[in-house]
């Protein structure tokens, strides 16, 4: 019998998070990937594919993880931003995955788009119950929802250092917390 490989493809997978997060696809190094899961680079050809193919899973597992850890709930869109921001300054390594993965991969995988319908579903489905007043199209609200969680992580620094406390302290995200769901609030019309 061969030997149990979950161990060693959850250490690629870890390590290939990490080098794509930092690298971006076209800078990410195989060897390193290979190197920082303690693996060699022939396993993970044999266990995922080429370099791209582990990219588009990668992104497409990292999507998956948020959207189990982040709970969405249509008609709490402010809510849900509020808990994606958490989640993002937690695991800042998917907000620059997914932003590499949107410079360099602009078509989506299926992966991608499914890990998105069903929001946009239960979004379109809110609004038709009523439970949403805001009459914008259901991808606006959610991609707007995104944006608004991911606002403070893509300000340019500059910007930043203008608030009254320290960028990263935990008064300024307090702040910024409260700031972005009256906002939220305000635009998705669910307060």
């Amino acid at each position: 019998m061969p030997p149990d490989a979950t161990a060693t493809k959850a250490r690629i997978l870890d390590a290939a998070l990490r080098e794509f997060a930092n690298y971006g696809l076209a800078g990410a190094r195989m060897d390193r990937i290979a190197q920082l899961s303690s693996a060699n680079k022939r396993s993970i050809y044999v266990h995922f594919g080429n370099k791209e193919e582990i990219f588009d899973l990668v992104v497409a597992k990292a999507l998956a993880d948020m959207a189990s850890a982040v709970p969405f709930t249509a008609t709490d869109l402010p809510g849900y931003g509020v808990r994606l921001f958490d989640y993002l300054r937690a695991q800042p390594q998917v907000l620059r995955l997914t932003t590499w993965a949107q410079l360099e991969r602009p078509t989506p995988t299926p992966a991608e788009i499914e890990a998105y319908r069903p929001k946009v579903t239960a979004i379109a489905d809110a609004q038709k119950k009523g439970d949403i007043a805001a009459p914008s199209d259901p991808a606006d609200l959610l991609a707007l929802t995104i944006s608004t969680a991911t606002a403070w992580a893509s300000a340019s620094p500059a910007l930043r250092t203008l608030a009254p406390e320290p960028p990263d302290s935990q008064e300024r995200l307090v702040r910024h917390r409260a700031a972005m769901e009256r906002a939220l609030c305000a635009f998705t019309s669910c307060c």
